[in-house]
């Protein structure tokens, strides 16, 4: 069965022009306004929108009912944009007003105050948008085979450094890299050389640090010789993400990859 991205996006907007929400609550408060009606928004509104509202609505009635049949019309058009409006006013900081929250934000709080409409729309189009780019980088990778296993949480280091690839979350990626073979050596080492590290460390041992020791005691571990090689370039990347700057795709990509090809060449026996 082919599913046609294109087609679930073309319902997530029909569904928002027949069923936007924000029509319908935007006329309503422009017609209660209009009609001396306003303190019944009092029970339906959360009290911080409600209080917002009553502000703008007591220093300008008129204005205020002429802002809100506007959005009414905007809403229609429009419900996509604002629910992206409202989920990226969650990811990013927000420059502080002089007081006034714009008709659109007020919308959108209360929208959001018991239904969650905005949000909902907002998550569907943005995951609907990543599915495509996703699949495409899913298929630079093949299954990463290993003959014996590692622990609990290097898997869910590994899935989510993989997921974080796939969703365009390159920093994150090659960050979480960095936290996959930290734990899946401390896995693999000896346990003379593992108490010899957790105690100059101090049970902070980086990357780096550990990549350290396996050069001084390469023989003793009996890990591949190329392991390091690898496990630095994953190293480096890392610590470019943490201290230097967003990733690029392909930096993210070429960080996962020897991520994964290190943890083959650690796992083997």
């Amino acid at each position: 069965m082919a599913i046609e991205i294109d087609r679930l996006s073309e319902l997530l907007l029909k569904m928002a022009d027949e069923n936007a929400p924000g029509r319908e609550f935007s006329a309503a408060i422009a017609e209660l306004a209009r009609t001396g009606r306003f303190p019944h928004l009092k029970d339906v509104l959360p009290s911080v929108v409600y209080d917002e509202l009553w502000a703008r609505y007591q220093s300008g009635p008129a204005a205020f009912v002429d802002e809100w049949q506007q959005l009414a019309h905007e809403m229609q058009k429009g419900f996509i944009q604002h629910a992206r409006q409202r989920l990226t006013s969650l990811t990013r900081l927000q420059q502080a007003g002089n007081g006034h929250t714009p008709a659109w934000k007020s919308i959108q709080r209360a929208l959001d105050g018991n239904q969650n409409d905005l949000l909902r729309a907002a998550v569907a189009a943005e995951f609907l948008d990543l599915v495509e780019p996703a699949v495409a980088r899913a298929t630079h990778l093949r299954e990463c085979v290993v003959a014996s296993p590692s622990s609990d949480e290097a898997d869910r280091y590994l899935d989510e450094a993989t997921r974080c690839y796939f969703f365009a979350l390159f920093t994150a990626c090659a960050v979480m890299c960095r936290s996959v073979l930290e734990e899946a050596i401390k896995q693999k080492l000896p346990a003379n050389l593992s108490k010899l590290i957790r105690t100059r460390y101090r049970n902070t041992a980086t990357l780096g640090n550990l990549l350290h020791e396996i050069n001084n005691n390469l023989i003793s571990t009996g890990i591949d010789p190329e392991f390091p090689r690898l496990a630095n370039q994953v190293n480096d990347i890392g610590k470019k993400a943490v201290h230097q700057g967003l990733l690029s795709e392909d930096e993210a990509r070429s960080c996962l990859q020897n991520a994964r090809e290190a943890l083959q060449m650690l796992l083997r026996q």
